[in-house]
């Protein structure tokens, strides 16, 4: 089989036998002509199938070594689709450390049909026995998690998970099949924001879902039409342009991310960097085990939460906007944005305080990132000091 480099950036190339188009067409379609009564083209209704679809789905099952491959019309949607193929009454495990997204779709929605959840750190095998319940069906797990970056041992737990027979889903949106695949070390189900980086521009809302096993693919093709939360053809267009680019921007992003992660690990006005590629990092050798390589994602916490204001106002190059996986760096403030839903005694308990800033790294030069963050740490210090002496 060719490296998955080549097959990134050979998504769509050979699959439109017509004209031969290197760049798989946009099938602006949504009905498609039957030959005659009992005979179908393979496309019916664009819901159910589309051509360009079907490419990129086909593309991302194979990439994560599932045997079926979903693509929705956001990360949301994707979780949706897959909670929906749990019952009332049915309980999940949960990675403790979670997106303010899907733990407010767990929380505020899943809820009123009668889905619970249980949080806890998904790397502790005796904190997932003492929340293993009779009528348990699903295992969430997100590696690294969002925004503290944990790792979970996927092998470990997803061995556990078998044995007691729950379905296993893993978040892949941090590290993309190109460093980690999930289904390889016996997850069931990995879902991806692609919107993050497999999308990776910043200009692209979708989700994707990838499953393993025939009654278990079958199931989630039955959800995701009937849901309906699909995909359209010149999203599914832009999606597959950006991945075919994914493998060269990982490996920019990750040596941006360790540069600045170190730069900021030495600063005095940094208490804790959150990022598996540093050694001190508790998931370090886990991460380095499982996966090729690390996400262009980290947190940081500064010494004081007054100084979090003045450096998101005065970074210049660095965009202060939410979302992740973009080329253009992008910092976040979890407790205020993409955590805000999430109540502030588990927030304050897992460590999303309001010191944590996240920090997406994008792929600039890396010596133009740390003059900016440079410069707005050593401005937000002033400001700071002359309150002080005010």
């Amino acid at each position: 089989m060719l490296k998955i480099e080549s097959r990134l950036a050979q998504i769509g190339s050979i699959q439109e036998p017509v004209t031969g188009a290197v760049s798989f067409p946009v099938y602006q379609a949504t009905a498609f002509r039957h030959p005659k009564l009992g005979q179908s083209t393979g496309f019916d209704y664009a819901r159910t199938k589309s051509p360009t679809r079907k490419v990129l789905e086909d593309a991302i099952a194979q990439l994560e070594s599932g045997d079926a491959g979903f693509a929705c019309s956001s990360g949301m949607a994707a979780l949706q689709t897959v909670f929906a193929y749990f019952s009332q009454g049915d309980h999940l495990i949960v990675s403790l450390d979670l997106y303010g997204g899907t733990y407010r779709l767990l929380e505020k929605i899943m809820s009123r049909f009668g889905v619970t959840a249980t949080y806890v750190d998904t790397n502790d095998l005796d904190g997932l026995e003492s929340a293993y319940r009779p009528n348990t069906k699903g295992l969430l797990i997100e590696t690294p998690t969002n925004p503290l970056m944990m790792i979970t041992d996927l092998e470990l737990v997803c061995t556990w998970a078998r044995k007691k027979g729950i379905v296993s889903i893993v978040d892949n949106t941090l590290l993309t099949p190109y460093l980690q695949r999930p289904i390889e070390l016996g997850a069931d189900i990995v879902v991806h924001s692609a919107t993050k980086y497999l999308g990776g521009h910043n200009d692209v809302l979708a989700g994707l879902i990838v499953t393993k096993g025939k009654e278990l693919s079958e199931q989630m093709a039955f959800l995701h039409n009937s849901i309906g939360a699909v995909l359209g053809p010149q999203d599914s267009w832009l999606l597959m342009r950006g991945m075919k680019t994914l493998a060269l921007r990982m490996e920019r992003h990750e040596q941006n991310a360790t540069a600045i992660a170190n730069f900021l690990l030495a600063h005095p006005l940094i208490d804790e960097v959150y990022y598996p590629a540093l050694e001190s990092h508790p998931g370090y050798a886990i991460q380095n085990k499982q996966s090729s390589g690390n996400t262009g994602i980290f947190s940081f916490k500064v010494k004081d939460a007054r100084l979090v204001e003045p450096i998101l106002r005065h970074i210049q190059l660095i965009a202060f906007a939410e979302s992740l996986g973009g080329v253009e760096s992008l910092m976040t403030y979890p407790a205020v944005q993409t955590h805000a839903d999430i109540p502030l005694e588990i927030r304050q308990a897992i460590g999303v305080d309001d010191r944590l800033l996240r920090f997406s790294v994008g792929i600039e030069h890396q010596d133009d990132l740390i003059a900016d963050l440079s410069n707005a740490l050593n401005q937000a210090q002033a400001e700071l000091e002359g309150e002080s002496r005010s």
